[in-house]
Parts: structure tokens; C-alpha cells; sequence
């Protein structure tokens, strides 16, 4: 039998990979779609945006909660010695993520028009047709990823994520320019963009397939007796349906909103189709800014659900609710010093990275969507938690309730042609502000042993605070300086606002370590946290 209490020394090892190959991930992205935003223009990033909504939904519908469901009942069969489980729980997923990509792709191929049309966005079909071959490769990818992660295995995931995101960055912009250049029409240089996430989706596979490959030569024999193939697909589908409806609510509410915006801009506001695509295309613009911090939360999500589940298999809950506890501490630790800079320095930010865009209003945009990003954090960490500890359930209804409270406050304000698209990251905002709360309070009931608040998140909201002034007080100080009778250039700006982070990041660290932020028992799930608490002379 396994030894669960490795779990505690793999539990931040594993997300230390993924981390470290998201932070490849999303350097490459913001090589890919700030460039692209700027190329396509508004209205064809829109186009763009437009076709990875309907993906996110059918690869959440196809995949959400068949990945999670997967790793955790590989980790516990593995946490139990139970080798010939393990490959046969793979075999039935397998078959099962297979049809469901068939399915969506066939969806996205042959209907991209009908799907376009129902988005109130009908140049957008270019590119749900060339993206619809991701979805077939992401599906198999999804199980081959679910297998590694439930062994506590993040390398081939994370390696797979940085091939994907090389193809779209090089094939993508390659093709995006080319086209736009030989056709002057942005929808299908968009198309040719997102045609980018298709092959790198392909070749993601195909390399996750050799290490797949690989580590089941070198899997142990077992001697176990498999218990059914029905009896497998029953406890897959009990364990991600309830997560798939979760995930799939966001996805059908994000196709809901983009399509209401379209409508409600051009129907109750007044303006032209075009207008609508512009001012959704800056909306798009600061949303590719808010989704990066969320993203560093994959990591953590991908290893609280195989630790938790391995350390319950074998009764011991009291290291279940240790790792649930620093997960939460990690995510503070993260997830609202990254809020903060985002309100702080958002015309900044926009200015720097988006400077042909209405500045102004992506900066408005950006500030309310970065204090939304600190709720979507703690959704996403409290969700792993809950569906670890087996509250499957309860996240997809928290999520329900909080999408039913987004719509109409989103019909309202953005039907109001003084508000407009304004009112789209104020009904963010309040959904998963909701969402978080309600979850937090939860977790804080239904946890083995007590959960504070105070202890989990008082210190990492005093230390970005802080940080937060010092961020507004250099930026202020330096663009000051800097600015002209003519106004702050595009190159001062941007001396000013990466100045200010840097500023603040190192403001921020200082912190983290004289108030100690992060306690002793959260650097025992670290690799090397003996010495790293040795070090800074933690007790």
C-alpha cells in the first residue's frame, strides 16, 4: 500500500510544476493575445472571443468533472495498492471522454453558423469551425492528464499546456497576420488565430500519449481484484456530474451574457452591430487581463483533489483538512495582492498593453473585474475542497445561485446606454463575490477542524493593502515626473507602471515575511519548506 503522508510532501511538489509551467503558459499567452487584440482590432477579437465561449462550454460539458472524478478515484485505488483498478477506472474514462469529443466536435464543425447566430455575433463562425478540431484532441488529452494527476504526476500536464500554448503563439499570429494581410477581413484572420489552438491541442496529445505510454510499462503489477466496468462508469458519472453542472452553469452563463451584451447593447442601448463588437472587444481586452491571475489557481485545484482524496482513503482526515486549510492560506496569499494591483494601476495597465483601445473605459473595466478576480480565486480553490471532501454538489448550487443573481443585473445595466458595457463587470463582481461567500462559509462549517478566517486571509488582505498604496504612491510619484505639457507618453507610462510592480512586488515579499504570512505548517507542504522555514527563522 501507498504511503499517504507522501501526499503531504507531493501536495505543493505537484502544483510547484504546474505553476511553474503556467507561468511559461501565460507568458506565451500574453505574447499571443495582447499582439492578437491590438491585429484583430476590436471587432475581430471579439469574433474571436466569441468562439472560445461555445468552446469553454462544450469542453466543460465534455470534460469539467470527468478529469477531477478521474484523478480522485485514481488516487484513492492508488492510495490503496490497487494497480489493476487503477488501469481499468482509465480504460472506462477513456472510452468516455472519446465519444463526448466526437460529439462536441461534430457540434462545432458542421452547426458553426447556427451557434454564431444564436451568440447575435454571425461573423463569428470562422472561428468556431477552426476551432472545433481542439475539442476532439482536448478530450483524450483531458483523460491522459486526469490518469497522471491522480499519481501526483504534473510534469506531462504541464509540458503538454506549454507545446499548446507555442503552437497558437507561433502558428496563431503567423496566421492571423497572413490573412488579414490577403483577405482584409479580421473574422477570418481571427479564425486563423484561434486555428492555432487546434494544432497545438493535437500535438499536446500526441506527446502526453508517449509519456502515457512510457509510465504504464514502468506501472506495478497488481494483484487486485477490478470491480466492474458498469460499477466504474456509475461512480465516474455520480462523481462528475454534479462538477460538470457546476463548471457548465459559468460556461452557459458566460454564452448568455456575451449573447445578451450583443443584444442588449444594439436592441436597448441604440448602438450599431459594429459599435456593440467594439465596445464588447474592450471588454474582451481587460477579460484576457482578469483571467490570468485565476489561472495560477489550476495548479493548486490539481493537487488538493488526488492529496485529499488519497489521505481519506486511508482515514486521515486531520491531513485532508491540513492541506485544505494551507490551500486556502495559498490562495490569499495569491489571489488578492493580484486583485489589488489590477484595481490600482488598470488605466495603467491598459494603457501600456492596449494603447490604440478606449483607455478610459478598459481601465473602468479592468479595476471592478480585479477585485472580481479575488473571488473567483477563492471559488475555484473552495470548490477543489468541497469536491475533495465529497460535497460534490454543493458548489454547482452555489454557483447556480450566484448566475441567477448576474443576469438580470447584467440585462439592466448594460440596456442602459449610459452605463452600457460598464455594467458587465459590476454583475461579475457581485456573482462571485456571492459564490466565494458562500462557499467560505461552508467549508468553514463542514472542515474536521475549525477554520479561521482571520488566520487564513487577515494577513495577506493587511500586506496587499500596503502593497496596494505603494503601487498608487510610485506610480503617482513617477508619472508625475515623467509627464509633459503634451500629456504621459505610451513610453513613459509604461517605464512608470512596470517600475510601480516592481515596487510593489518586492513591498509585498518584504511583508509576507515579516509578518509571517505564511506559517510553518504551510512550508512543511512545500518542497524543501524545512530549510525554507530554517531560513527565515520560523519556528
Amino acid at each position: 500500500m501507498s504511503n499517504p503522508t507522501s501526499k503531504k510532501n507531493t501536495f505543493f511538489g505537484g502544483a510547484a510544476v504546474l505553476a511553474a509551467g503556467i507561468v511559461i503558459v501565460k507568458l506565451i499567452g500574453a505574447l499571443y493575445k495582447i499582439p492578437l487584440g491590438n491585429i484583430l482590432g476590436e471587432a475581430g477579437f471579439s469574433d474571436f472571443n466569441t468562439a472560445y465561449y461555445i468552446y469553454s462550454l462544450l469542453i466543460t460539458v465534455s470534460t469539467g468533472g470527468l478529469p477531477v472524478a478521474l484523478s480522485k478515484m485514481i488516487s484513492e485505488a492508488h492510495a490503496l495498492g490497487r494497480h489493476n483498478q487503477v488501469q481499468k477506472i482509465f480504460r472506462v474514462a477513456f472510452l468516455t471522454f472519446f465519444v463526448l469529443g466526437t460529439i462536441s466536435f461534430c457540434l462545432m464543425f458542421f452547426f458553426p453558423k447556427q451557434l454564431a447566430g444564436l451568440m447575435n455575433n454571425a461573423q463569428s463562425w470562422y472561428s468556431i469551425r477552426a476551432l472545433a478540431p481542439a475539442i476532439f484532441f482536448l478530450c483524450p488529452l483531458s483523460a491522459m492528464r486526469g490518469y497522471f494527476q491522480g499519481h501526483a504526476i504534473m510534469t506531462p500536464t504541464a509540458v503538454s499546456q506549454i507545446i499548446e500554448a507555442l503552437c497558437k503563439l507561433v502558428i496563431g499570429l503567423a496566421l492571423a497576420t497572413f490573412l488579414l494581410k490577403s483577405s482584409n477581413n479580421e473574422s477570418v484572420a481571427a479564425a486563423g488565430a484561434i486555428f492555432g489552438v487546434s494544432v497545438g491541442c493535437a500535438l499536446g496529445m500526441l506527446y502526453t500519449a508517449f509519456c502515457f505510454r512510457t509510465q504504464r510499462q514502468h506501472a506495478p503489477v497488481g494483484h487486485d481484484r477490478t470491480t466492474s466496468s458498469k460499477k466504474i462508469f456509475r461512480t465516474l458519472l455520480q462523481l462528475a456530474i454534479p462538477i460538470t453542472l457546476g463548471s457548465s452553469v459559468i460556461g452557459l452563463v458566460n454564452l448568455i451574457d456575451t449573447s445578451m451584451i450583443y443584444g442588449r447593447l444594439q436592441d436597448a442601448a441604440g448602438f450599431s452591430e459594429l459599435d456593440a463588437r467594439s465596445l464588447k472587444g474592450v471588454y474582451d481586452q481587460a477579460l484576457t487581463l482578469y483571467n490570468l491571475p485565476s489561472s495560477f489557481m489550476v495548479p493548486l485545484t490539481a493537487s488538493i483533489i488526488p492529496a485529499v482524496s488519497a489521505a481519506q482513503a486511508v482515514k486521515n482526515r486531520k491531513l485532508g483538512a491540513q492541506i485544505s486549510e494551507t490551500a486556502l492560506r495559498t490562495t490569499a496569499l495569491l489571489a488578492i495582492p493580484a486583485g489589488v494591483g489590477l484595481f490600482v494601476l488598470s488605466q495603467p495597465i491598459m494603457q501600456l498593453l492596449y494603447p490604440s483601445t478606449d483607455v478610459e473605459l478598459g481601465g473602468y473595466i479592468l479595476s471592478i473585474l480585479g477585485l472580481a478576480v479575488i473571488f473567483v480565486c477563492f471559488m475555484l480553490v473552495c470548490n477543489a475542497i468541497m469536491q475533495a471532501h465529497h460535497l460534490v454538489t454543493i458548489p454547482m448550487v452555489t454557483t447556480i445561485i450566484g448566475c441567477i443573481f448576474k443576469l438580470p443585473i447584467n440585462y439592466v445595466l448594460v440596456g442602459n446606454r449610459g452605463i452600457n458595457i460598464k455594467g458587465a463587470p459590476v454583475s461579475t463582481l457581485f456573482c462571485f463575490g456571492l459564490i466565494a461567500v458562500m462557499d467560505l462559509i461552508i467549508i468553514k462549517r463542514t472542515l474536521p477542524r475549525s477554520l479561521s478566517l482571520m488566520r487564513a486571509f487577515g494577513k495577506p488582505l493587511a500586506t496587499s493593502l500596503i502593497m496596494g498604496l505603494a503601487v498608487w504612491a510610485c506610480y503617482g510619484l513617477t508619472s508625475s515626473f515623467l509627464t509633459t505639457p503634451q500629456g504621459l507618453s505610451n513610453s513613459a507610462n509604461a517605464m512608470a507602471t512596470l517600475l510601480s510592480v516592481g515596487v510593489g512586488g518586492v513591498v509585498y515579499l518584504v511583508l509576507v515575511v515579516v509578518l509571517q504570512a505564511i506559517s510553518p505548517e504551510d512550508l512543511k507542504f512545500m518542497p524543501k519548506g524545512d530549510k525554507i522555514a530554517r531560513l527565515l527563522r520560523m519556528g
